[in-house]
């Protein structure tokens, strides 16, 4: 069973970082690309960013890039998002997906992790 566990969020000042870790489990991580999404309230939910299963590539929402960044670790089985200059707007709730492909169920998510930047 696919397991998505996502971590690190919390309350963080204006201009401040935060890293968020995804710990994957019951599918083989190393095989899949990877993305963070995040959903504020009110609002649909919009890709922050996606990488391919090495690693190699990656792509982010215009508003994000030079500020975040997201890598993996297939050793750990845990894609991470760091997160510079965090701005109010960015509060939402950020999700972990795994693009699996349909015959093994599709696009997987977790349960989300909240992110506020308020001062």
């Amino acid at each position: 069973q696919v397991q998505l566990v996502e971590s690190g969020g919390g309350l963080v000042q204006p201009g401040g970082s935060l890293r968020l870790s995804c710990a994957a489990s019951g599918f083989t991580f190393s095989n899949y690309p990877m993305s963070w999404h995040r959903q504020a309230p009110g609002k649909e939910r919009e890709l922050v960013a996606r990488i391919t299963s090495g690693g190699g590539s990656t792509i982010y929402a215009d508003s994000e890039k030079g500020r975040f960044t997201i890598s993996r670790d297939n050793a750990k089985n845990t894609v991470y998002l760091q997160m510079n200059s965090l701005k109010p707007e960015d509060t939402a709730l950020y999700y972990c997906n795994a693009h699996l492909p349909a015959l093994r169920g599709g696009v997987k998510s977790g349960q989300g992790t909240q992110v506020t930047v308020s001062s």
